[in-house]
């Protein structure tokens, strides 16, 4: 089953809190996301990192409208 993220909420370094439809919640460690390379060496800007919206069309949290992750992989991992 898919469950959007509904809110988000900058916690620290690289750390988000995050809340699902079902209000299932968590916080989520992106630290090792900028060594993934491609796009994510963008989160090396910690500014950039915090500069995050939580798209209701797509349910899941995007940066800049042009990286985005996939909500059950989110939820997965809370």
């Amino acid at each position: 089953m898919l469950y959007d993220i509904v809110e988000a909420k900058y916690i620290g370094a690289y750390k988000l809190k995050v809340v699902f439809e079902d209000n299932k919640q968590g916080i989520i460690d992106f630290s090792h996301y900028p060594d993934k390379g491609g796009v994510f060496e963008k989160f090396r800007d910690i500014a950039f990192f915090k500069n995050f919206t939580v798209s209701k069309e797509l349910g899941t949290i995007v940066w800049n409208d042009e990286i985005d992750i996939a909500p059950e992989t989110i939820y997965e991992r809370c």
